[in-house]
Parts: C-alpha cells; sequence; structure tokens
C-alpha cells in the first residue's frame, strides 16, 4: 500500500458524514488503480443517477450496504455486488466498497465482524461521493462494443 494511501486512512469513529476532501483523497488514491478506473456511469446508470435525487441514491446505498455488505459473513462475499444494474453497484467497484476483501485491501475495515453504524455510513459517504463527482463530470466515452 502506498505511503500516500496510508495517510489517508479515515477516523471511522466519527458519527457525522466524512468530510468531501477527504473522500477525494481516497476516490483519487483508489481511483489510480487501473481495475477501478475504467467504471464509469454509462448508460441507464448514468440516466437513473442524474435522475434521482441524491438522497434517493443515498437511501438506496444504504439499503443495498446493509444487506450485502454489513453482515460478519455476507452472502458469497467477493461475487455478490453486480457490475451494472443501479449506480451503487457501479460506485461500489470502482470505490472498493464491493466486498469485505475490497473494504479491507483499501479502507482498512476488518472482515470477520458486522460493520458499525459508522463504518455503513463511511462507505454510503463514499459511493454517494464517487456518484456525485461522475454525474458533475461529463460523460465517459462508451467502450468498443465486441464483435459478435
Amino acid at each position: 500500500m502506498s505511503g500516500s494511501l496510508q495517510a489517508t486512512i479515515l477516523d471511522l469513529s466519527a458519527s457525522k458524514p466524512t468530510r468531501p476532501d477527504v473522500l477525494d483523497r481516497r476516490l483519487d488514491a483508489v481511483g489510480r488503480q487501473p481495475f477501478r478506473a475504467k467504471f464509469h456511469l454509462r448508460g441507464r446508470e448514468r440516466v437513473t443517477a442524474e435522475q434521482a435525487a441524491p438522497s434517493t441514491l443515498r437511501l438506496h446505498a444504504r439499503d443495498l450496504i446493509a444487506k450485502r455488505l454489513a453482515p460478519a459473513e455476507p452472502y458469497h462475499d467477493g461475487k455478490q455486488t453486480p457490475y451494472r444494474g443501479h449506480p451503487v453497484f457501479v460506485a461500489q467497484h470502482a470505490t472498493a466498497t464491493c466486498c469485505r476483501s475490497c473494504l479491507l485491501r483499501w479502507h482498512q475495515i476488518p472482515k470477520g465482524r458486522e460493520l458499525t453504524r459508522e463504518e455503513r455510513g463511511y462507505v454510503v459517504d463514499v459511493i454517494c461521493r464517487w456518484i456525485e463527482r461522475e454525474v458533475a463530470s461529463p460523460p465517459a466515452a462508451s467502450p468498443p462494443e465486441e464483435p459478435k
């Protein structure tokens, strides 16, 4: 893990929302990984994110995290997050909040125990900040279609 990423470790004990500048530093660090950098909102996921109220997306993120990521032993951990179908799913892969292994590696949130309320809030903040940044930026070029 790089020194700059180590320097951006967050205080997860805070119950208030994580500051946008702190989230931006973390998102920039995670986004430098080539696998994470290829994720962008496109098509129906982008339309959904643009048309839905931020509070609605936050509620969806909170619900999805509670069901799919927060348990101590999530069902099918490592495979529980689809790549498409909802802006939150795309954001989870882009932000390394898609499974407990990624949470450990990129956000230093331990496996093997249920996420605390503060950790859930942090994960939702990361996801929603990424979506906010995506919607504010011009749409990414669609990848070329694969020949059939």
